[in-house]
């Protein structure tokens, strides 16, 4: 039997994860649950804010992934057995808001354009202009968001040693996940 959603199971989970995740400054970025038989996934996708440049860090994703685990078994409203990931949107997440645009800066971009063009390179700001939201980036360009028909984040291998060099210091993970197995 394939597994199947509700958008009802939805709704219940984020009512109850969505404070504990703002008291612990992140933003809830998703939520899926997804029923298979008995047993079901809930899926719950963290991220910094949107005025922040980084990556979530293992140990705060893992604190936020016991909180999230606490209030979903004290409130009880995933019915049966589940599984509850906590999880970064990671870098290659897709660009489709304008709050993906703001958590991307200082990363190297690739913009796909409406008109068939395409451009790639550091994205320094999110600014208001004239067309509304401007991505500006290290090159000059300045990109009306509304130009925009789909962003993603250039993975750089440079920069990703550099990340990974910090991590080791700092126990940063950028697509970092915490798994707990749970009995409803």
């Amino acid at each position: 039997m394939p597994a199947e959603r509700s958008h009802t199971s939805d709704e219940r989970v984020r009512s109850v994860v969505a404070p504990v995740v703002e008291s612990a400054g992140l933003h809830l970025e998703d939520v899926r649950v997804a029923r298979a038989g008995s047993r079901s996934t809930v899926r719950v996708i963290l991220d910094l804010p949107e005025d922040q440049v980084g990556s979530l860090d293992s140990d705060r994703l893992g604190d936020a992934s016991r909180a999230v685990s606490a209030a979903l078994d004290d409130a009880d409203v995933v019915r049966g057995q589940y599984t509850l990931e906590v999880s970064t949107p990671g870098v290659s997440r897709p660009l489709t808001e304008p709050r993906h645009f703001r958590r991307a800066r200082t990363r190297r971009v690739a913009l796909d354009l409406v008109d068939g063009g395409t451009t790639t390179a550091r994205l320094v700001d999110v600014v208001d202009g004239p067309e509304g939201e401007v991505l500006v980036l290290d090159d000059g360009t300045q990109v009306a968001l509304s130009r925009v028909r789909e962003g993603k984040v250039e993975v750089e291998l440079k920069r990703l040693e550099d990340d990974e060099a910090g991590s080791a210091r700092h126990g940063d993970d950028d697509a970092g996940s915490a798994r707990h197995g749970q009995e409803g």
